[in-house]
């Protein structure tokens, strides 16, 4: 089984970190979207995790993240202790069928995450300006404004004109707070659709890949153009 070792670790929010492998074995191909299984060399079993870098970084310095929950002691995956960086990880993979297509006939682009459902769909994203598609949104919903991860990167992007981004926070909003609140709607998604013909990816937890879903066939997507995964 190939191995990797952990170049680096950094909080994301306060329940998630930011870990940065590189894979002994050189390349490791993958398609925008996939995931990986990964587990500390000792552990009895490996935890999957959508990897959340593009194949295009990955090609360019040789390592790849994955965006990793933790509990308050830090603890990861099947209770691994703390990833760190220099430990080395079982790895194998790539995984899934959630990908963005190598040809795609759509133009425009609408990419749903919930939580930690951002991993695969930033992969998605850089892989997506990479290749030159401009018209990319992406509508994020997280707990509280804490807990966007990527959120700096994901704000630049947005300045610079690079995506559309509109962030939603669903409880312990303060007034400071500038995003949208509350859960994702039917209102929010149909400001987000220009043209039924938008294909559309959903990452997030279970209520919201079911809400989703039904709310943009409603809104005339399409199944066929409504990919899923579940967080």
């Amino acid at each position: 089984m190939p191995h990797a070792t952990i170049t680096s670790v950094r909080r994301a929010t306060p329940s998630t970190r930011i870990v940065r492998v590189r894979p002994d074995r050189a390349p490791f191909p993958y398609r925008p979207g996939q995931a990986a299984e990964i587990a500390p060399e000792n552990a009895g079993s490996l935890t999957p995790y959508s990897i959340a870098s593009s194949p295009e970084d990955t090609r360019r310095d040789g390592e790849f993240e994955f965006l990793v929950k933790t509990d308050a002691q830090g603890s990861w995956g099947d209770h691994y202790p703390p990833p760190g960086r220099g430990q080395r990880l079982r790895l194998r993979g790539p995984l899934g069928g959630f990908v963005f297509p190598a040809r795609p006939s759509e133009r425009r682009f609408l990419f749903i995450a919930g939580g930690t459902g951002i991993a695969p769909l930033r992969a998605m994203i850089r892989h997506g300006r990479a290749k030159g598609q401009e018209r990319l949104r992406l509508l994020y919903s997280a707990r509280t404004p804490l807990d966007f991860a990527y959120r700096r990167e994901l704000c630049g992007m947005a300045r610079r004109g690079e995506i559309d981004l509109t962030l939603t926070a669903t409880r312990d909003v303060t007034d400071k707070w500038k995003g949208e609140r509350g859960r994702i709607t039917r209102a929010q998604l149909a400001a987000l659709l220009d043209d039924p013909e938008t294909l559309c990816f959903v990452c997030g937890p279970a209520p919201m890949v079911d809400d989703v879903p039904r709310m943009l066939q409603d809104l005339g997507v399409d199944r066929s153009r409504i990919s899923v995964e579940e967080f």
